[in-house]
């Protein structure tokens, strides 16, 4: 369609000036206000806006960036299970039993069912949020490209539907915010085996995340045999924890050298490895210790390092001259 604005000046602009940018959406504007009367190029305009501020604040693209961080940041977590009574019986004058002692109930064969139940419930729940994360960056997509619609008769027809896709897209997002938290692990089977007369309350168990172990890349450094290790929880845990270091030389070329690697449990968060080879790489990961409660962690930290070169070699001994007869 060719529409002709008077007044103007658009053919004494530069085009590259910001004014016909700013002009030129003006042209725009008035073309597509020509296929509506003036009642409905109203309600366009405001379900437009409606769009828009859907995307700019529930659905931006900051807010979905944020969330593909942490969705990196749960697939590196570990889970456990974690173990808590529900209640006391009515009239039970007795303390809370503590969890460690709530181990000692328990059926071991039982709770490595329950175990192996907690990984299947992590592992659903991960790929659960993936998917809920990937059906709002398409709906994002969606609905952009419709505000972008040069069109304003197919927006305002199709407007039913557009409202039933921000409903659902609300509704993902909620689902998506609530499954961020790991929930409660359903028992089918009691988990305390028949102990006579002790009165042992309701167990519940829940789903428990702790954050990544991470190599600290600053600080931890090669030296010419030997390297300084550091690594971090960016969330502290209450009590002290356990860790297992790993390491093993890259392309070794001897027998002897397949010999360079080993498993060194660590209580501190640094460690200096001693008699390595120089200038050759090594390969470290670090996590933590196995645990009782254990039941899913897909991820570890790795760390690739080159020790420094030795000292030169000296130059050959001199070959002594036959004596003189």
């Amino acid at each position: 369609m060719s529409f002709q604005v008077t007044g103007l000046g658009l053919d004494k602009m530069k085009l590259d000036s910001p004014q016909s940018f700013l002009d030129q959406e003006e042209v725009e504007e008035a073309e597509d206000r020509q296929l509506l009367e003036p009642e409905a190029w109203r309600t366009y305009t405001a379900r437009r806006n409606a769009l828009r501020e859907f995307l700019t604040c529930d659905l931006s693209p900051h807010l979905l960036k944020r969330h593909h961080a942490r969705m990196e940041l749960l697939r590196k977590c570990s889970y456990h299970i974690e173990i808590l009574p529900k209640h006391l019986a009515l009239g039970d004058q007795n303390p809370l039993v503590l969890p460690s002692t709530m181990f000692q109930l328990i059926d071991p064969w039982k709770f490595q069912r329950m175990k192996k139940v907690g990984t299947a419930q992590t592992k659903i729940q991960l790929l659960l949020l993936g998917d809920l994360l990937e059906q709002l960056d398409h709906g994002r997509a969606q609905l952009d490209a419709l505000l972008e619609s040069p069109d304003p008769r197919p927006f305002l027809a199709g407007w039913a539907l557009v409202e039933q896709r921000l409903a659902d897209l609300s509704a993902v997002m909620d689902n998506f915010l609530a499954m961020m938290v790991p929930g409660r692990l359903h028992i089918k089977h009691r988990l305390v085996s028949d102990v006579g007369a002790t009165k042992i309350p309701h167990i519940r168990l829940m789903l428990s995340t702790k954050m990544p172990v991470m190599f600290d890349r600053k600080e931890s450094v090669a030296h010419q045999d030997w390297v300084t290790l550091r690594w971090f929880v960016t969330i502290q845990p209450a009590m002290p924890e356990q860790f297992e270091l790993r390491f093993k030389l890259l392309d070794p070329r001897t027998q002897q050298e397949y010999l360079q690697r080993g498993i060194i449990p660590v209580a501190a968060c640094t460690f200096d490895v001693h008699n390595l080879l120089p200038n050759r790489v090594y390969k470290f990961t670090v996590k933590r210790a196995e645990s009782y409660t254990l039941v899913y962690e897909p991820w570890r930290d790795s760390l690739t390092l080159q020790t420094r070169p030795g000292p030169p070699e000296g130059p050959p001994p001199r070959r002594l001259g036959k004596p003189g007869r």
